[in-house]
């Protein structure tokens, strides 16, 4: 028996019991919530229709989901239905409920499916709930005729059916077909078999790239380096504060701290980055490839 059974049928027997509400007592509730914010009048709308929501909650266990987190979904349906239904549009509240629970169920068993997302939009969750039981009942409609459906017929009509792409069809029968594996598996089962992620390909740079990129940066280091050189200890200040910082100081913030006006600083800096640029410019063609 599993775990939550005892749990579940406590909850099961309460719902029984809760009352039963007429359409106007259930009318009553849900102005006194909507227009009072009564929670007193919440939690019998709530109480009174949690059946509902543990009947709903039964009809997915077969999508392997513990039946006390289904119907925990199921009670968040219920409470977003409760909160946002309109008495005044004259529907029973049962009614207007199912499809707030129904919704909110699906998108946690989506979730819960598979460690890939499965499925997002309306026509994906259609076909993720609907695909086996149209499958069987064309097979079966096939079968009563004497005719044979190969593998694509059958997703063609299952994609016409359901009002989907033929290429959901597909991913969603190699989702519902398979179950997620590790990468780090083996392919075989031999212990020094090669792991799955070792089929993966790389799209990182090749080693002999990265050396290269290395060998150019730091060639490119140097030369900065040796530019800063000729700069004054005034001009070194400024770069370095200007575009060495995570931080870029301001021009009025730097002509503080050394007494110059915002103006002397933005000369300083391009007179500084001159000095740089003839240097750099000497290095020859290569120093100007790295730095295009």
């Amino acid at each position: 028996m599993p775990l939550d059974a005892p749990q579940t049928s406590n909850m099961s027997r309460s719902a029984m019991k809760a009352e039963l509400l007429d359409a106007e007592t259930e009318l009553k509730l849900a102005y006194a919530w909507r227009d009072e914010r009564d929670e007193e009048a919440l939690h019998r709308l709530i109480t009174a229709y949690m059946r509902l929501a543990i009947s709903m909650a039964s009809k997915f266990r077969r999508y392997g989901a513990p039946m006390n987190d289904l119907i925990q979904e199921a009670g968040l349906g219920l409470m977003k239905a409760a909160d946002k239904f309109d008495p005044d549009r004259g529907v029973r509240f049962s009614t207007y409920a199912v499809w707030w629970i129904k919704a909110s169920i699906q998108d946690y068993v989506m979730r819960n499916w598979s460690m890939v997302r499965t499925g997002s939009t309306s026509s994906q969750k259609s076909l993720f709930f609907n695909m086996r039981r149209v499958q069987a009942r064309i097979e079966r409609e096939a079968m009563s005729k004497g005719e044979e459906l190969d593998g694509y017929q059958l997703r063609e009509m299952i994609a016409h059916e359901v009002g989907v792409p033929l290429r959901d069809v597909e991913m969603m029968e190699g989702r519902l077909s398979g179950s997620d594996f590790s990468l780090n598996a083996t392919q075989s089962s031999e212990d020094e078999g090669r792991e799955w992620i070792e089929t993966i390909e790389d799209d990182g740079m090749r080693g002999d790239e990265l050396v290269e990129q290395d060998h150019d940066l730091s060639a490119l280091r140097d030369w900065l380096g040796q530019a800063m050189g000729r700069l004054n200890d005034r001009e070194r200040f400024i770069i370095k504060e200007r575009k060495l910082r995570d931080e870029p100081r301001t021009l009025e913030s730097l002509g503080q701290e050394l007494s110059l006006s915002k103006e002397r600083v933005r000369q300083l800096e391009a007179a500084a980055f001159q000095k740089m640029r003839k240097h750099l410019e000497r290095q020859g063609a290569e120093v100007q490839n790295l730095l295009a």
